[in-house]
């Protein structure tokens, strides 16, 4: 796999890093991490422009992610919690913990896109809550384009620099993906802690 991408890259150039990407966002298996800095690693030759680079790696992500966000739109909440009464058991989930998280996406669901195309493993699945929120199509791409953006900067920049150095752009990858990770966890908990106190504070003595 590795050996193909790189050979994409290096033959076909924007396209190949554009088509690489799109489908990084269809099929997991096909990892940015090896993508971007290998399109990082080319432009640091002079084969090809560093943001040209990023340009095509980020409009191939967000058109890939597009298929996923327009499937879980289609479907939406209902017919999705409709399915969870009758099969929701399989997943361990059901109608309640479902509109639950429908209403948390609809409060916050701006800075979930913009923060899970940072994450890995989130980034590329992380359209499907917003389809079944019904986000509008327009605010999703905004927010996505930006959050891709950046991670395939961070990528390309890191293959720029770090030509060839695979070890060492994984350990860059890993500990981004740490940061981002304990950032919403401290996030999560510093939400709940203030709920809780607005909550005493308005309660009757």
């Amino acid at each position: 796999m590795e050996d193909f991408i790189l050979e994409t890259v290096k033959s076909v150039g924007y396209v190949g890093v554009a088509l690489l990407m799109l489908a990084e966002n269809i099929l997991p298996p096909i990892p940015s991490e090896i993508v971007m800095p290998a399109a990082g690693a080319s432009a640091s030759r002079g084969d090809h422009s560093l943001i040209g680079m990023i340009v095509a790696g980020t409009i191939g992500a967000v058109l890939g992610s597009l298929p996923w966000y327009g499937i879980a739109r289609y479907v939406g909440t209902e017919r999705f919690a409709d399915w969870a009464d009758r099969h929701g058991h399989w997943l361990g989930t059901n109608r309640k913990e479902i509109e639950r998280a429908d209403d948390w996406f609809d409060h916050y669901g701006r800075w979930a896109i913009l923060i899970g195309r940072l994450v890995p493993g989130i980034r590329t699945l992380i359209g499907v809550p917003a389809g079944f929120a019904e986000m509008p199509l327009a605010q999703y791409l905004v927010y996505t384009t930006i959050g891709t953006a950046a991670w395939t900067a961070l990528l390309a920049v890191a293959g720029y620099w770090l030509q060839g150095q695979h070890e060492a752009i994984a350990t860059v990858v890993k500990w981004i993906g740490v940061g981002v990770f304990v950032f919403l966890c401290v996030w999560y908990v510093a939400r709940i802690i203030v709920r809780k106190r607005e909550k005493q504070q308005s309660s009757p003595a």
